[in-house]
Formats: C-alpha cells, sequence, structure tokens
C-alpha cells in the first residue's frame, strides 16, 4: 500500500483520467506552463496573517527526483475498471506512462524556501509536456500548500514570543507522518527546535523535551514522592535538567522541589535548565516561579511554558506579565527574557485555519514556437488567473522596506523604467505610481529549481532558509506582520499585463 500511494500514484484520480485524454489527443506532448499561487492569507477566525513564509520545495523536488512509472503502478492502474466493468486506462496510453512518464521534461522556477510571500503571486512554475505537468499538480499543492500553512503559522507564533524560543511540541497531535514535514515546516518558520526525534536528527537540530506528569505519577504510585521523581531526573540529566512542577500543586510543590533539586545539582558543579508550567495562570505562574528562582539564586533558569499555546495566547501572556509587572515588583524584560514556548496542536494544525487556498492553475501554451497566453474565466473575477509567461519582482522603498511585489509579463524589466505603473490585480480603477526616486532596489523572486530530472543549486539549506525569513520579515512593515487585523501588502501587475489580461476576458467573452 505504502509503495503505491507513496510514488507517482500519489495523486488526484483524475490527473490520470486527464493525461490519458490529452494523450488520445494527441497533446499530451505540448509544451505548457503551469503557476502556482496562493489566493488568500490564512484567517484563523479572530486573527488574520498579512503574508505567508513558503515551505515545501525541499520535499517537492525530493519526491520528483526520485519518482516515475513503476511496474506495479502500471499494472495497478490496468486493473482499474468504470462502471460498466471495462477497463478505464488503454495500453497503448499505460506503455506511454511507462516509458516516458517522469518529471525529467519539466523545468521548474520558485521562490526559494524562507522567503516572505503574498497571494496571488505566482510562487512556483512549471514548464513542459501537458500531460507530465498535469500529473504533478496533485503532489505540488500537496507539499507546498500544507509546509507553507505550517512555516506561517510557526512564524506569528515567533513573532508573537519577542524572540523567545518557540520548540515544536506537535508531534503526538499531527497528521500521521506528515508530522516530520511538519516539523521542518515550524523550523523554517522560526520555531528554534522540536521534540520530533527522528525528524530533529534528520535536520541536523538537536530534539528537545522534558518530562511528562505519568514519570511523577509513576514514582507516587510507587510509595516515592514528587521530590524523588525529581532527584532521579536530575541525577540521570544533570545538565540537561527541566522539571515539570504541576503535577501536584505548582507553588506549594512542584517548584519549591525543583529548586530544591537545582541547589543540589548546583553543589555538584551542574547548571539547572528550567522548570516547565503546563496548566493553570500561565502569566501569574510564570511572575511567581521568576520571583521563587531569583530568590534562590537561579535568575538565569529557564521558564518553559506549554499548553494550548498559539500566537494570541503566548501575545496575551507577555502582555499580562508586563502589566502586572509594577505591582510584583520585577522586570517584565528579564522575566520575559527567560521564558521558552513549548507550542503543540495549534502549531502543526494550524489551529483556526485547517488548510491554505494554494492553486495550480494553466497560464500559457506554446503553439509553432510561440508561448499563447491562457486563461480561466471565472464569475468571481478574483478567482480569475494572471495569464502568460511572466517575472515577479518585490520592490524596496528607500527605507529598504519591501513596499509591493511587481508581476510583469516575460519581456518587461521594471529596472529600465523611470516610473512604474502599478495596476491592481482585480480592481480596474486602482492604480499606484511609484516613481524612480522612491525606489531603492528592484529584486527578481523566482530562481530555477529543477531541470532534466534533477535539482539545480542549493536552496534546501536550513541555515540559509532561516537567514531569508529573517532577513524578509525585517523588510515587512510592522502593520503587515501585526497578529490582527494586519496592513494589506500591495501585489499588483504591470500595465502590459493588464491590458493582456482584459484583451483575454474580452475575447472568451465574446464566445460566451
Amino acid at each position: 500500500m505504502s509503495n503505491l500511494s507513496e510514488g507517482i500514484l500519489f495523486t488526484d484520480f483524475y490527473q490520470l483520467t486527464m493525461a490519458q485524454l490529452y494523450f488520445k489527443a494527441g497533446i499530451h506532448e505540448q509544451n505548457v506552463q503551469f503557476d502556482y499561487f496562493f489566493r488568500r492569507y490564512p484567517d484563523y477566525g479572530g486573527h488574520q496573517t498579512g503574508y505567508c513564509i513558503f515551505a515545501g520545495l525541499e520535499s517537492l523536488l525530493n519526491w520528483m527526483e526520485k519518482t516515475a512509472f513503476r511496474k506495479e503502478d502500471i499494472e495497478a492502474l490496468r486493473r482499474q475498471k468504470g462502471v460498466s466493468g471495462r477497463r478505464l486506462f488503454k495500453d497503448n496510453f499505460l506503455d506511454w506512462l511507462a516509458k516516458s512518464a517522469n518529471f525529467n521534461s519539466l523545468t521548474l522556477q520558485a521562490v526559494p524556501e524562507g522567503r516572505a510571500v503574498h497571494s496571488n503571486t505566482p510562487l512556483a512554475v512549471v514548464r513542459g509536456p501537458l500531460a507530465i505537468a498535469q500529473l504533478l499538480e496533485t503532489s505540488l499543492l500537496n507539499h507546498l500548500n500544507y509546509q507553507t500553512l505550517i512555516a506561517t503559522k510557526a512564524s506569528r507564533i515567533a513573532h508573537s514570543a519577542e524572540g523567545r524560543p518557540v520548540i515544536d511540541f506537535g508531534m503526538r497531535r499531527g497528521f500521521g507522518t506528515a508530522v516530520n514535514l511538519a516539523t521542518r515546516a515550524a523550523i523554517i518558520g522560526g520555531a528554534r527546535f522540536s521534540s520530533n526525534t527522528g525528524a530533529s536528527i534528520m535536520l541536523d537540530y538537536p530534539p528537545k523535551g522534558t518530562h511528562s506528569h505519568s514519570m511523577v505519577q509513576a514514582f507516587l504510585a510507587n510509595n516515592k514522592t514528587e521530590l524523588d521523581a525529581f532527584r532521579a531526573y536530575a541525577e540521570l540529566y544533570p545538565d540537561d535538567c527541566i522539571l515539570l512542577a504541576d503535577t501536584i500543586n505548582t507553588l506549594k510543590s512542584g517548584v519549591p522541589n525543583a529548586i530544591r533539586v537545582f541547589k543540589e545539582l548546583k553543589q555538584k558543579g551542574h547548571e539547572p535548565a528550567g522548570i516547565r508550567l503546563d496548566s493553570g495562570d500561565l502569566a501569574y505562574l510564570s511572575i511567581q516561579t521568576h520571583k521563587m528562582l531569583n530568590e534562590s539564586g537561579f535568575p538565569n533558569t529557564k521558564i518553559v511554558l506549554s499548553n494550548q499555546l498559539d500566537e494570541i495566547v503566548i501575545s496575551a501572556i507577555c502582555r499580562q506579565i508586563r502589566a502586572e509587572a509594577v505591582s510584583e515588583k520585577i522586570n517584565p524584560d528579564k522575566l520575559i527574557g527567560r521564558l521558552v514556548f513549548g507550542v503543540g496542536a495549534s502549531l502543526v494544525t494550524s489551529k483556526g485555519c485547517s488548510a491554505l487556498d494554494g492553486v495550480y492553475k494553466l497560464t500559457a501554451t506554446e503553439n509553432n514556437g510561440e508561448w499563447i497566453p491562457a486563461l480561466k474565466v471565472s464569475e468571481s473575477s478574483a478567482k480569475v488567473p494572471i495569464p502568460g509567461i511572466k517575472k515577479v519582482w518585490r520592490i524596496y522603498d528607500i527605507r529598504n522596506k519591501a513596499t509591493g511585489d511587481l508581476i510583469t509579463l516575460n519581456g518587461e524589466n521594471p529596472l529600465e523604467t523611470s516610473s512604474l505603473l502599478l495596476r491592481h490585480p482585480v480592481e480596474t480603477e486602482t492604480t499606484r505610481l511609484l516613481e524612480r526616486a522612491e525606489i531603492k532596489r528592484i529584486e527578481p523572486l523566482l530562481v530555477n529549481v529543477f531541470e532534466s530530472g534533477a535539482r539545480v543549486g542549493d536552496y534546501g539549506n536550513m541555515g540559509l532558509i532561516a537567514n531569508r525569513r529573517i532577513e524578509d520579515l525585517e523588510r515587512l512593515d510592522a502593520g503587515v506582520k501585526r497578529l490582527v487585523n494586519p496592513h494589506i501588502y500591495h501585489v499588483s501587475i504591470s500595465e502590459a499585463l493588464w491590458k493582456t489580461k482584459n484583451e483575454l476576458i474580452l475575447r472568451y467573452g465574446a464566445m460566451m
């Protein structure tokens, strides 16, 4: 089962039925272009995001490099029958699949992973034979949509944590082995570490964790105490000792017992790592634990918070700490500076928004050596994709802040113009004029990542990906990064592309 479901048949069935139709019509080898983009930013209900963090490209390229039709795949298709009992796939089509249907004939351009990206902007561009490009659709959407969704959630959580470490604790509540991809996406988005052991080691990140309530409960069930459990854990992990303090009573038992063990560790030359709080009013408990640790001589010991955290809860915890700091006679920055946030289900499930609205649309076909723009006309103007062979640019203003993304026809070069007329992709009357004096630089976003059956360049290095995210977020205006009601980031099309799109709309409309 796993061999069939993870290889070339990791696709929707209609991709195969369409591919056979293209084969029968003799257009299966016609060169085409498909664009991948998302229409809307994730909306979590009471809060929204104004950007996404692009992720999933590495796993997609891995899949493309190793995937082709095998004998067992062909035989599985040969057995498929329609309602009349007749075979759905003809022998000549299956022979073609076996001999020619791999991704070696495709080229792929994409935005590198880790970059901040925006709605309606082409993030991946696939070019090659129609049937093969069609067969890629489902897997491409699966890899890029889910991981971009998780990386975006992680970025928002990391932003709300004010630079404090975020650990992915979500493996147990994720979607099967997809949590391995979620772990990588979470780290791309800003999580520092993960409890997912295998995925962390594969990514060359040290896995992180503490212990559960069951450890203390097991000692209690054997007529021992919470203190005995803490001492046993500290003896085994003297330099990595983080103790979960809320099994019995956080402030009356757990924290005092943890501090007692920490003093014993310190006498032996070890530095205790931290206390974990997993229930109750985490802001209040953090304040009291902070004071108790300071009074006991442990001002640098971390306080790890967990239990149903997300970006809104973390932001609220930090606000509450600051609001209560004066009456509690503490420095809120020092307390927040020692916090670590362990985030579980809300991260790996993207709580509040379970899917990214990413789509894969045919935008151009090649006829007799000429590329012809293709358009899907919809009753909703917002769902009409941007046609043609295009380039994608990011424009930075004189502050070196990203002021908008611009989509142009392939032959256009905004670097050569004295001013830029930017048009809203949908709203006819909405335009924006940028003079050269207002622009610091213009950057192309798409790079070559796959051709001749293999990836091009090294775009999967996790350190480089992290730097891309950090740099892009620094260049985003604060309003775009706002957790609630973010400012709208401008994605525009050039005047020439706007004319091309509207000419196609009028032409298609005349056919109705």
